[in-house]
């Protein structure tokens, strides 16, 4: 009766397992990829923050599965796909998993090694911490992890590429936009209609990389710590100062997704035959096979 409920209210939960999903987070991908055409020419990708695996199973089959069911159509060139967690994760037709830390650069030259010296078109994170509830907590800790995979896009993603992260809005999402400015002259954030209106989240749609003239890797976070001080860098949509006041920056916010499409926020009645409900709750996709919380289980078995 547990599974069926959240069937009901959660429409894209029950897609999800409907249509092989790990998670209804897959949709969140595919509408972006509806808006902005992310994946057009993409041959290298880096999914950051990949476990369980939705996003990365996106990206085999919009981009690997094709290449391979027609190995004569395009360049001949089949897409490369690095997915990195520091938690296993099941296996995925065409990915290549990497457990490993994002904020270390010798992850990054991990990656490399799988693209044969070559540089991705396309980052992806749907990565975030432990929600607590508190937003000016939640907000703050995810804009953290943004810029510590900011470390590997620096190093891996090639000129002109393209990186898509989760973030959570508030006050002071404009200094994240202003960050994120400093290596994408075009940098969006939109609410794929599948994410919950009740949820702060939200992703910010980088495009074009272009690094600063003489950037250095090393150098990354001393660059983005001069942003929203007094002592910050100019830019064009970014004005120094305090990002406040006359200097605060309005943000572009943009809907993603066929807004008559399904409402993640509405409750949904399950499918009915004429002989009265005959639907049954699917199991998951694919469970966690490392869940943080298993040794917790396995305690909780040995209890007396």
């Amino acid at each position: 009766m547990g599974k069926a409920s959240k069937d009901k209210r959660d429409i894209y939960y029950r897609k999800a397992k409907e249509q092989g999903w790990r998670a209804r987070s897959a949709f969140k991908l595919l509408q972006i990829d509806e808006e902005f055409n992310i994946f057009q020419g993409v041959k290298h990708v880096v999914d950051l923050c990949a476990a369980p695996g939705s996003w990365s199973q996106v990206l085999s089959r919009k981009l690997y599965m094709p290449s391979k069911l027609s190995p004569d159509s395009g360049d001949g060139v089949v897409p490369l796909i690095v997915a990195i967690d520091l938690q296993p994760m099941a296996p995925i037709d065409g990915v290549i998993q990497v457990q490993g830390d994002i904020t270390n650069a010798q992850t990054a030259e991990v990656v490399i090694k799988h693209f044969d010296g070559c540089k991705a078109d396309l980052v992806v994170c749907d990565g975030a911490p432990d929600v607590t509830g508190l937003h000016d907590m939640d907000e703050f800790v995810q804009s953290q992890l943004i810029l510590a995979a900011l470390t590997i896009v620096t190093h891996v993603l090639r000129v002109g590429g393209k990186f898509i992260a989760k973030i959570f809005r508030g006050k002071d999402t404009s200094l994240l936009y202003c960050q994120l400015k400093l290596f994408f002259p075009i940098v969006t954030f939109a609410k794929p209609k599948s994410s919950r209106n009740s949820s702060i989240e939200a992703f910010a749609v980088c495009e074009n990389y272009s690094p600063p003239e003489g950037f250095n890797e090393k150098d990354l976070y001393r660059l983005l710590e001069k942003v929203g001080s007094p002592s910050g860098v100019s830019d064009s949509d970014c004005s120094s100062g305090w990002l406040e006041g006359a200097n605060k920056v309005y943000i572009p916010f943009l809907a993603c997704g066929d807004l008559s499409g399904y409402d993640s926020d509405r409750s949904y009645p399950l499918p009915c035959s004429a002989e009265g409900p005959s639907y049954q709750s699917l199991d998951p996709v694919q469970p966690p096979i490392a869940p943080p919380y298993k040794t917790a289980l396995e305690l909780k078995k040995n209890l007396p």
